[in-house]
Order: C-alpha cells, then sequence, then structure tokens
C-alpha cells in the first residue's frame, strides 16, 4: 500500500501532556498555548478533560479554557468524557467534539476509571444520545490496544469486540491508545488489518508514547498500512497517571519534522512548534524529551565562527 501524502495531527498535549504534572499549569497560559497552536497550523485537538477535579487537578479549569480560547478560526476542540456526566457537562459547555475511552484490559480499565469494560461500553451508549441531541460528533478511544502493564498482550480479537460496540453507537472514528508504549511496529500492522477486516466502516487514529523509543518507528508502520490521523504532544509531553511507566507521547515537533522530511504534508507550520514546546518546558520546570525543539531541523545551519576548530 502507498503511504498517504498529508497526514493530520492531533495535538493531545494540552490534555494528555498536561494532567499527571505535579505542577499547576495556569489556565492564561493554557489558553495561550492551544491559541498557539491553532496559530501554527493544528486543526484538532484535545484540550483538556471534563473529569471529576479532584482525579486530574490539573484540568480543573477546563470551562475557562473552553471560555478562553479564540474558537473563530475553525480548529476542533475536543474534551474527554469519561461518563455520562462528563458528557452533559461537556454538551452544555459546547465543545466541537467528545471523546470516550475505554481499555481493552479489564485491569487498566478498573485502574483508570473503576469500572470493567462492559459498564464503561453501557455508559457509552447513554453519551452518545446526549452527543446526539447537542449535535457534537463523538470519537472513541482504546486504551492499552498494544499491550497491557497489567495483563501482558492483547488480542486483535478484544480490540474487535469494543471496536463494532462503537459502529453501533454511531461513533466517528477509534484512536489505538498504546499507553504504556508496548506497541512495535508487527503489532502495529496486526492490530490495523484486524480492524480494517472486521470493523472497515470505522476510520482508525493511532496515539502512540514513546516510552521505549520507537514512537515514530511505529507510526512508520501505520503509514504503510494507510493511516492518516495521529495524536501527538508538544515537547513529547504526557502519560497516564493510572499506568505504570506511562511516559511522555511521541512528540508533535518530531512528528512533524519526520513526516516533511518524507514528503507528507501536515499543514503545520515547525518553527512555530519548536516555540510552543520551548514555552512548555520553561512552565513545567523540567526537561520535555523532545528532540527537534532542541536541535531544530538538519538544515538548521550553523556558523564556523561559532565552533571551535580542532587542534593538533
Amino acid at each position: 500500500m502507498a503511504r498517504p501524502t498529508r497526514v493530520e495531527i492531533t495535538e493531545v498535549g494540552p490534555r494528555d501532556g498536561l494532567q499527571a504534572e505535579p505542577k499547576f499549569v495556569p489556565t492564561e497560559l493554557k489558553i495561550k498555548l492551544i491559541n498557539d497552536l491553532v496559530d501554527a497550523g493544528v486543526k484538532r485537538m484535545e484540550f483538556s478533560s471534563f473529569v471529576s477535579p479532584r482525579a486530574v487537578p490539573q484540568l480543573a479549569d477546563v470551562l475557562e479554557v473552553l471560555n478562553g480560547v479564540d474558537r473563530s478560526k475553525g480548529a476542533v476542540l475536543a474534551a474527554l468524557v469519561p461518563n455520562v456526566k462528563g458528557a452533559i457537562r461537556a454538551a452544555e459547555a459546547g465543545v466541537d467534539e467528545m471523546i470516550v475511552f475505554v481499555s481493552a484490559s479489564e485491569s487498566h480499565n478498573k485502574k483508570n476509571v473503576n469500572r470493567t469494560v462492559d459498564e464503561s461500553l453501557a455508559g457509552f451508549a447513554q453519551v452518545a444520545k446526549i452527543a446526539e441531541e447537542a449535535k457534537i460528533p463523538v470519537s472513541a478511544a482504546i486504551a492499552t490496544s498494544f499491550g497491557c502493564p497489567f495483563e501482558g498482550n492483547i488480542p486483535a480479537e478484544r480490540l474487535g469486540y469494543v471496536a463494532k460496540h462503537f459502529v453501533d453507537f454511531g461513533f466517528k472514528s477509534v484512536a489505538l491508545g498504546d499507553t504504556t508504549g508496548m506497541a512495535t511496529p508487527p503489532l502495529v500492522t496486526r492490530n490495523v488489518r484486524y480492524l480494517k477486516e472486521h470493523v472497515p466502516s470505522l476510520p482508525i487514529h493511532l496515539h502512540f508514547h514513546n516510552t521505549r523509543g520507537i514512537g515514530l518507528v511505529n507510526v512508520v508502520a501505520g503509514l504503510d498500512e494507510g493511516i492518516t490521523h495521529f495524536d501527538s504532544s508538544f515537547g513529547g509531553a504526557g502519560g497516564c497517571p493510572f499506568a505504570p511507566k506511562a511516559t511522555g507521547n511521541i512528540c508533535t515537533e518530531d512528528l512533524v519534522y519526520l513526516m516533511h522530511e518524507m514528503g507528507i504534508e501536515t499543514g503545520i507550520d515547525l518553527a512555530k512548534l519548536m516555540k510552543i514546546a520551548n514555552i512548555v518546558e520553561e512552565a513545567l520546570e523540567h526537561p520535555l524529551p523532545g528532540q527537534v525543539m532542541k536541535a531544530g531541523p538538519r538544515l538548521d545551519l550553523h556558523s564556523m565562527g561559532d565552533v571551535q576548530t580542532a587542534v593538533g
């Protein structure tokens, strides 16, 4: 299969990138980051979550953020909704899109939302009705799609079982989430091909973490299967607070850089992304794992006068 010539990147930094940070990021800065991302060409992002502020205090200002950002440029501002209560709040707030999430494994779903998988799916039926009445589209995400830190391997059939429910609910897409960076290219190929065969009507997004350093390798495996939608986070920030060793997402600047070097369009300005990532790093007061934000593009040349000449 020929690789796509253009991909769509969903920026998840304002939600996934910040949710586990101990230092609260001021609401005003979150609003600035979202506006700057839109100015950089980001067309869709997870801006926050309607989760309990006790569970994720970093995102307690979801309403203030939504009301403060400039929505005139048409970027899709999506929010995670963990349950019916969250969906009601999101509908009342007027988000552009809701995202529901469930784990492929029972153990992680219990840790994440304290429900069985089937209990979560039953709740999504109600979320779908709320969203339909509010005329808000719903996307879905399956956490631990490539492996669970408690249970190990996840059969592709398990993903199919969950995804078929999403079709019944009328959801617009499914994101396969690599919650703790357990994905490998063979698993990406297996899972994408299985869902394309068994749930062909549901578009697939890929959400990788770089826990073991092969996040962008997995992106290329996805490209080879025709996937055109990927999630990423500014500076590579992020991680699930309810899973061990769930380190950052793949980095938006690194992903955009790779796509452009492969001749694949993103519509996103890399230089602007790098500035945003450095602002985030300064605000969080610890180094972020992004590489391009530090090294710059490969043709970011330097003056010979700035480099010491070897002696001897």
